[in-house]
């Protein structure tokens, strides 16, 4: 097929279309197969006032956009943003399709926004408004854990999604999988443990799997492993906290650390942890004393380092500054943060992407996880920790009834802990990123036409989504 012209000033949505356009390029679909993958299903607008704190009332609008529903429910977070739009929204539903069926998780794509800002509003507002938007989906058909299930996404977490879900089952009491009908929920609400950390956790295996290819890494400059390589991250929000720190478990070193408000550089390695809590207390970087402040933040994407992982927002490399990108390697943990024609002049310069609808994908497989155990009814881990634990018991006693020797207690208590649901959720997670990792790179390899990592992935989770349709007809 032929590649749509491209724009001299591309949406987001426009350059999503350009990225699978390029893919299809190499898959051969029958007539009229390509635009009705890429075509969204459905868009819904709302818009409701709430009264505020002062007793005046105010109108917010929002919207939600089902991509596709060859696979139900229909998956994707929700964000709250004053950049917030109709573009965005389907662009990031079309993004939640593809990623569902490159790492396996048998959801359609889905998303929603509202255009708020809550660090303007009282916690009692944004209950209000949360809930009143809630409402709108639900009424509307947008929000059910059989058809279409939210998550969290920027500005949004647990506390939305319990008041969510609160609301759905208010509207739908006769529903008993009410708690399905959103992920990212608090734990004792239904949540999963490990969710809040996924999508960061999701980057770092994504990083971990590249650097257990030799053929891939041979692409850059990289060698050895992530151990003492120096990286920039781009926003230091949950998704880059959670990459930052378990990136800095593997004994990498944070370098860089961009924010709305400044640059901090600290080439020994910034305390992630030290930082973030600072931002919390000081609502923003200023003053941090683990590292040199700089008044600027997007050109330090241009700073030296090996590994470059934008986890803000989207269109943050453009043909504007793809030239001076220097990192060999970078990981979108963000949504869309190249833009398409970037993304061609930095393959051109040999630079290697992993791209987004891989790399971030942690928060999804676990969503997925999550709305398994609502419908299930049951916490992952019960029926089976302490049979494990009785099971490695009898395994030790017997070890050291043929050795005499006792187990040292290091070990014995590795051996002697049960499987819990902590553990199992990041079993889970690792199995996914490295299994789909694997399709990707076979994809690239197996297909020298194919120049670039984003468009072998989008290969792999296109070629499903068709066969999937084929299977169960129009």
């Amino acid at each position: 097929m032929t590649l749509t012209a491209i724009p001299p000033k591309s949406t987001f949505l426009e350059n999503v279309d350009l990225m699978v356009d390029k893919a299809l390029s190499f898959i051969d679909l029958p007539p009229g197969w390509a635009q009705d993958i890429k075509a969204p299903d459905s868009t819904i607008k709302v818009q409701f006032p709430v009264e505020m704190d002062d007793g005046t009332v105010k109108t917010f609008i929002g919207w939600r956009s089902t991509h596709s529903e060859h696979r139900v429910p229909a998956k994707g977070g929700i964000r709250f943003a004053t950049i917030v739009n109709e573009d965005e929204v389907e662009a990031l539903a079309a993004l939640m399709t593809y990623k569902c069926a490159l790492v396996n998780v048998p959801f359609g794509g889905s998303k929603g926004g509202l255009r708020v800002d809550p660090r303007l509003h009282s916690a009692t507002e944004m209950e209000r408004i949360t809930r009143r938007y809630a409402r709108e989906l639900t009424k509307k058909g947008y929000i059910s854990p059989s058809d279409n299930v939210p998550a969290p996404d920027m500005g949004t977490g647990e506390r939305e999604m319990a008041w969510i879900a609160d609301t759905y089952h208010l509207l739908r009491p006769d529903d008993i999988n009410y708690l399905g009908c959103v992920t990212g929920k608090p734990v004792e609400m239904g949540g999963i443990r490990g969710r809040t950390e996924a999508t960061g956790r999701g980057v770092m295996y994504a990083i971990r799997e590249f650097f257990r290819h030799p053929a891939d890494m041979a692409r850059t400059s990289l060698t050895g492993t992530v151990a003492g390589k120096r990286i920039i991250v781009q926003g230091l929000g949950n998704v880059g906290y959670y990459a930052s720190k378990f990136l800095r478990e593997d004994d990498a070193r944070i370098i860089c650390v961009i924010e709305r408000d400044g640059t901090i550089i600290n080439e020994h390695g910034i305390d992630v942890d030290a930082l973030r809590a600072w931002m919390d207390e000081n609502d923003g970087v200023i003053g941090f004393p683990g590292g040199e402040y700089h008044a600027g933040g997007i050109e330090y994407l241009e700073y030296p380092c090996d590994i470059l992982i934008p986890s803000a927002l989207e269109g943050q490399i453009t043909v504007d500054n793809a030239e001076r990108i220097e990192a060999p390697l970078i990981v979108e943990a963000a949504n869309g943060p190249i833009t398409f024609r970037a993304a061609e002049v930095l393959r051109d310069r040999g630079i290697v992407v992993i791209p987004d609808f891989y790399a971030n994908a942690g928060g999804v497989t676990v969503s997925y996880f999550e709305w398994i155990k609502n419908l299930s009814h049951i916490r992952f881990g019960r029926l089976q920790r302490r049979l494990d634990e009785f099971r490695a018991q009898a395994m030790v006693d017997a070890l050291e009834e043929l050795t005499g020797k006792r187990v040292a207690e290091p070990l014995r208590h590795r051996l002697l802990q049960g499987t819990d649901e902590l553990t199992l959720v990041r079993s889970g997670l690792s199995d996914t990123m490295r299994e789909a990792y694997e399709e990707i790179s076979e994809m690239f390899h197996r297909h020298p036409e194919i120049k670039d990592f984003r468009t072998a992935a989008m290969v792999v989770a296109l070629n499903k989504i068709y066969w999937t349709h084929m299977r169960i007809g129009l």
